[in-house]
């Protein structure tokens, strides 16, 4: 995909980006396509596809849902930087902290959230449940952010105790989640559930794809 055509279909959803955080986007991407091939961060198919695949769609979550000013998220299972750092990019005034149990990766990551200069992120490497376990951060975090890491019970009996009270997890889902949302609504009694379906003026491939993300809150 052109920067052009990017920056084009992200304008016409809303989602604006200056002339510097495209720049710093295609550097991620130059990145993370070099480095693929050393360590296996998404697959091949999908590298060739990388910008409106992987970082227009992390950055989906700019429509649908208002990041407060200075908020602090949790990028949970980051892999290779997704979707912290493409939304960190957008968003430069937030604290992120990317978290991966796979050290490698998050060497790697690390290095990207570097390169970005934006002295607000952050990489480690762990488990998010071990997170849980600081009373410090209990509580920290307006956001935590989970793509293609497990199922939202799952994910969220990891990483619930860490979030404010009007926090939200959002996940990066795909296809039908009813029986994964009915399971994580009897997990969890006090959880609400906003299931989106995401479609892009211009990128009709998420719409086809099934791709939605599910906003997650407690209610108090």
């Amino acid at each position: 995909m052109e920067l052009v055509e990017f920056w084009t279909i992200c304008s016409s959803n809303g989602i604006i980006l200056s002339k510097e955080q495209i720049f710093d986007l295609e550097r991620y991407y130059n990145e993370m396509i070099y480095w693929n091939e050393k360590v296996n961060l998404v697959s091949k198919n999908d590298a060739e596809k990388f910008f409106e695949k992987h970082i227009m769609h992390s950055l989906t979550l700019l429509k649908y849902y208002e990041i407060p000013q200075r908020a602090r998220m949790l990028d949970v299972g980051t892999g290779g930087g997704l979707p912290g750092i493409p939304l960190t990019i957008a968003r430069p005034d937030i604290f992120t902290t990317l978290i991966d149990s796979i050290s490698k990766k998050i060497k790697i990551t690390k290095m990207f959230a570097q390169h970005t200069g934006i002295r607000s992120m952050k990489a480690v490497c762990g488990r998010a449940e071990d997170l849980a376990l600081d009373k410090q951060l209990v509580g920290t975090f307006d956001l935590i952010v989970s793509r293609g890491v497990s199922k939202i019970g799952v994910v969220s009996a990891w990483v619930y105790k860490l979030l404010k009270p009007n926090g939200a997890i959002v996940f990066y889902k795909g296809g039908n989640l009813d029986e994964e949302i009915e399971s994580a609504q009897d997990q969890f009694k006090k959880m609400y559930f906003n299931e989106i379906d995401i479609e892009l003026l211009g990128a009709p491939w998420f719409k086809e794809d099934e791709k939605k993300l599910v906003i997650c809150k407690f209610l108090r």
